[in-house]
């Protein structure tokens, strides 16, 4: 049964958002044997609430951050005025993205923890090597691919990077746009593999396996087959009976003591009361982007630009989602609005490489191409017909014969992209909206296009009847992979937190979500934010036992 705490009742742990690393935090600290309160944003809601209503989830923010009481500002460099724009897009409930992601599920590389040293430095970029390596993080990827559910193949992968384990469950069935992808890379000589996805392949813990019924990217699983927090871990953090999550609860301050020690959080409840739960610790889970929101928020007389920013790096670095397009139509149907999204990708691209000219690497895709409506608005060529007798015959040929390739590449970190407050516009609470700072590095670009070339190269072996891509950088925007602004290192000058997620200014102070990662992989962040998770959670519950928090 979940606990129920009185806000004046000094609680050992305070979690700030339910999503990939919060639900698992707060899962690990109360199985530990810690009382948690853990506070979300959006609402509960359960399996039985979510519905195929592709207009209301992806153009009324059903699930996600509402720009009408949440406002972004964007700018693409310092200086420039920042105007409202959907420049962040998050999953505002319980559960956070995990519930609406595509549920791809890979570990990042050897290389992505080292690159600086491997490749040097990129002018222009704040490249930095993480002051952990995959070997420390191997045993959290495991705990959570077998904790949480995920379908695989290890070793099917030439470029993966040393397991302990295989993975829990088999691969999901391959879909059509698999079986092309495959034989065509083959035909180039590459290494296509089955997709490891946060997706049950058969029944897992009492969960259903994949009903196949189509609509995983951005929306929730009725099924919970999904492997979500909302899904795979808050339940056993609430049967804990030392758990509490309050949802619609908007944490506006993070307060801290006479000594400097975080000491509870302010929050705003359902019917927009201040409340202050006291905490022993506090746990920062609210995303890359609301996180250094949150501590810019909360200033006082010893951090007066922000708490924990006496590096003044809080909200600098921020890495975006990057990724290049391309599409093919078939003379057969190939249906992919059914099942999961992917089911086979190569790795072959991965690492940097010098020849190439500039520094980058990613992940190649199969999986289908868009919703209905999408599909109707955007998924054509960009030479098609867009309306009469023309547009629908096209559509009607089109939307069954079309797949698409997706390309994930890297987006290098720079200090002058940031997330910030912005000191003209507020959202429905008040308080200061967030301003975005964000322009591409040029070695992204070069990326994008580099990939734009490999994946018409796939669709040229695989003999569609049409293939076309949209040009790399076109519109990135909003981005849902939101990095590395609260980044994490050994030096307090150079980084927000060390390498357990623990604030370098703010000793029971722990940063743990995509905001600390150093690179953004080549944007799959979502394991290794669960395996910091894991880990990170091991290290509160060990300082905790030790009095050291």
């Amino acid at each position: 049964m979940s606990a129920a705490f009185r806000s004046n009742e000094t609680v050992d742990f305070a979690v700030v958002g339910s999503g990939a690393a919060g639900g698992v935090v707060a899962k690990e600290l109360a199985l530990a044997g810690f009382t948690v309160v853990v506070l979300e944003q959006g609402p509960h809601m359960q399996a039985k609430d979510f519905k195929h209503d592709e207009f209301g989830v992806l153009f009324q923010s059903a699930l996600t951050n509402n720009p009408k009481t949440q406002p972004v500002t964007y700018r693409e460099k310092e200086g420039d005025k920042a105007e409202i724009r959907d420049a962040v897009n998050y999953c505002r409930m319980v559960g956070g993205g995990s519930v609406h992601f595509t549920a791809n599920y890979w570990r990042f590389h050897e290389v992505d923890f080292e690159e600086r040293s491997r490749w040097g430095a990129v002018p222009g970029a704040s490249l930095a090597d993480w002051p952990i390596r995959y070997r420390d993080l191997e045993p959290y990827y495991a705990k959570a691919e077998y904790d949480l559910g995920v379908s695989g193949l290890a070793g099917a992968n030439p470029f993966d990077p040393p397991r302990s384990k295989p993975y829990p469950m088999p691969p999901l069935p391959v879909k059509s746009s698999g079986v092309i992808f495959e034989r065509a890379t083959r035909k180039l000589g590459l290494h296509p593999f089955p997709a490891p996805m946060a997706i049950l392949s058969q029944p897992y813990k009492g969960r259903l396996a994949c009903q196949h019924c189509g609509f995983c990217n951005s929306f929730g699983c009725e099924f919970g087959s999904k492997s979500s927090t909302l899904a795979a871990a808050i339940p056993a953090a609430l049967k804990s009976g030392r758990c509490e999550l309050r949802a619609e609860c908007y944490v506006r301050k993070v307060e801290i003591d006479a000594g400097g020690r975080a000491n509870g959080v302010i929050y705003f409840d359902k019917q927009r009361r201040e409340v202050f739960q006291k905490a022993r610790a506090v746990v920062l889970c609210a995303n890359g982007a609301e996180t250094p929101r949150l501590l810019l928020m909360s200033t006082s007389n010893r951090f007066p630009n922000g708490l924990a920013n006496s590096s003044g790096l809080v909200g600098r670095n921020l890495m975006f989602d990057a990724g290049a397009i391309a599409c093919g139509v078939f003379e057969h149907p190939l249906n992919e609005h059914k099942s999961v999204q992917v089911t086979r990708l190569i790795h072959d691209y991965y690492d940097s490489d010098p020849k190439r000219g500039f520094f980058g690497g990613g992940g190649i895709d199969a999986r289908s191409q868009a919703y209905p409506v999408v599909f109707a608005l955007f998924g054509l060529p960009m030479d098609a017909p867009r309306w009469g007798v023309e547009y629908k015959k096209m559509l009607a040929d089109y939307f069954p014969r079309t797949m698409m390739l997706l390309a994930h590449t890297t987006c290098l970190a720079q200090e002058t992209n940031s997330i910030t407050l912005d000191p003209d516009v507020k959202d429905a609470w008040g308080l200061p909206a967030m301003r975005v700072t964000f322009s591409w590095h040029e070695d992204d670009l070069k990326t994008l296009r580099y990939f734009e070339k490999r994946m018409l190269e796939i669709f040229d072996a695989a003999k569609p009847r049409r293939a076309w891509s949209y040009p790399p950088g076109f519109d990135l925007l909003p981005s849902r992979h939101l990095m590395g602004t609260c980044r994490m290192g050994n030096d307090p000058k150079t980084s927000v937190v060390n390498a357990d997620n623990r604030a370098h200014d703010v000793a029971n102070l722990f940063i743990v979500d995509g905001s600390s990662l150093v690179t953004s992989g080549r944007q799959q962040p979502t394991a290794t934010i669960q395996a910091l998770a894991y880990r990170a959670a091991d290290r509160m519950a060990a300082m905790a036992r030790r009095g050291g928090i």
